[in-house]
């Protein structure tokens, strides 16, 4: 009696064990589903990455991951701040479905039984860890915490911090606005909780492993070693080259100051652009040509800094064998400006901020090639599941697997972008009234219109004009092709508050 109660309780534990604990891996000796592997930077244009046409930069490891995969030559975000766009793709959730649209606002306050893409791989069996920025944390202040983390996202997840927010932070040089002297001066940090939106950079001394990306890479690589023979997911987040713009000082020697490039502003394109399309920043109209590519060269350097870091986590998964069997991929929360449109850094809706570099390589994937399909990040939840086999719920993006096994396969969808705004006072109510911005892009066009059109709108043509220098919004001669564009922004209303 005994031995059949014993055999009961054995067959019951059996029964009730969640179906997906085996679904990662078919056992031993059986095959094994793809482990997946999500590097993300923080504040990344593509426009300044080798691989996406830049002669001046020096990204190499990037550019050889994009040589193993495809490359997604317009790609973009959902919203070009931090904390909403991560939210957004990390759950693959548009921004009006979260309601998430500011730094504050952790995703579950709003939608607490979102699925995360980590939520996702945990339930199909694999082993899912983050080191560094997936979610969204202030920088650089929050580095070291969970910032706005998502605790059941992961089941392992580390905090990183070196000597750009321990020792570092006294001799971040910074632009700042002098009305006395009316225009931009550069100091020395001085008040060490105000610099983390501002233009600020240094060029460090030691090596890179004091730094707090140096420190992610060596995390992510010890997670590596240690979850090799199991499936894994794992998220490895740099914060580079989100300001201040920190790098060892060999990385600035990259960039000579007489070879970074300044933004000249095209006579009378200001007064063709709606006012509420600009981020009105003194610091950004008083700079002198020197002090902008100062804080350009910074940039650059942090950003080929990280991609060292990038080109060492590859390394490791190559000398682990673990490449072949691995969805690699790499990506930015949004684009950035620097001086383009006399804007810096993010929250505008112009190509330089709302397209991101994105590069996929996976397992009988298309290698070496670039898509020119329009595809968005609230895309990758899909894909990732697509690509692994794993069961994912519904969600506001489509897979884009298609066009990782075949980059220029058939596709015609567009991307969205938003972005808030607060109205000047005694516009529609005054001050404190926030408003969005919503910009469609298809292959050819982008279309912006900003509080429904009430205060303006935007149509570039890329055919013609690839840098968004000419608006023909009010051009009767395109008036069809606006015409066709509005019907692709969302409902009047959405997401506004």
């Amino acid at each position: 009696m005994n031995r059949l109660r014993s055999l009961l309780t054995a067959a019951i534990l059996v029964l009730s064990a969640p179906v997906w604990a085996a679904a990662a891996d078919a056992g031993p000796g059986g095959p094994k589903r793809p482990n997946v592997l999500l590097i993300l930077s923080d504040d990344l244009t593509s426009m300044h990455l080798g691989c996406y046409g830049d002669p001046l930069a020096h990204t190499p490891n990037i550019d050889r991951l994009a040589a193993r995969g495809v490359r997604f030559d317009k790609a973009y975000c959902q919203f070009p701040l931090c904390n909403p766009s991560r939210a957004s793709f990390l759950t693959g959730l548009r921004p009006d479905t979260l309601r998430v649209y500011d730094l504050k606002t952790q995703f579950r306050q709003n939608v607490p039984n979102a699925q995360s893409v980590g939520q996702t791989f945990q339930k199909a069996g694999y082993h899912v860890m983050r080191v560094g920025k997936l979610y969204h944390y202030g920088v650089p202040l929050q580095i070291g915490t969970d910032g706005l983390d998502d605790a059941p996202s992961w089941a392992e997840r580390y905090n990183p911090a070196g000597r750009d927010v321990k020792e570092d932070v006294p001799q971040i040089a910074r632009t700042e606005f002098d009305p006395i002297e009316g225009k931009t001066v550069v100091k020395t940090n001085n008040e060490p909780n105000q610099f983390g939106g501002n233009l600020s950079w240094l060029a460090a001394d030691g090596a890179d492993d004091e730094q707090t990306d140096g420190k992610v890479a060596a995390k992510a690589i010890e997670l590596l070693e240690a979850n090799k023979d199991k499936p894994f997911f794992l998220g490895v987040g740099f914060f580079r080259p989100h300001t201040p713009f920190v790098a060892p000082r060999q990385y600035f020697g990259f960039y000579p100051l007489e070879k970074v490039p300044v933004w000249a502003e095209p006579a009378g394109w200001r007064a063709s652009v709606p006012p509420i399309a600009l981020i009105a920043k003194p610091d950004q109209d008083h700079m002198s040509a020197d002090q902008k590519r100062l804080a350009a060269q910074a940039y650059f350097a942090a950003t080929s800094f990280m991609d060292a870091q990038v080109g060492r986590v590859i390394d490791a998964l190559d000398r682990l064998k673990l490449a072949d069997n691995t969805v690699i991929v790499f990506a930015s929360d949004h684009g950035y400006q620097l001086g383009e449109h006399n804007q810096w850094q993010k929250m505008t809706l112009f190509e330089d901020c709302a397209r991101v570099p994105m590069i996929i390589a996976s397992p009988g994937g298309a290698r070496g090639a670039t898509s020119p399909r329009v595809v968005e990040l609230v895309d990758l939840h899909a894909t990732l599941a697509d690509l692994t086999g794993v069961p994912a719920p519904a969600t506001d993006g489509v897979s884009l697997k298609p066009l990782v096994l075949a980059a220029d396969a058939p596709w015609a969808r567009p991307a969205v972008t938003q972005v808030t705004r607060v109205l000047p006072r005694g516009v529609l109510g005054g001050a404190g009234r926030n408003v969005m911005g919503y910009s469609v892009r298809t292959d050819r066009y982008r279309y912006t219109e900003w509080n429904g059109g009430a205060q303006g709108s935007e149509l570039y043509d890329h055919d013609t004009d690839p840098h968004e220098l000419k608006n023909l919004a009010a051009d009767p001669a395109h008036a069809a092709t606006v015409s066709s564009l509005k019907k692709l922004l969302p409902a009047k209303g959405a997401g506004r508050r």
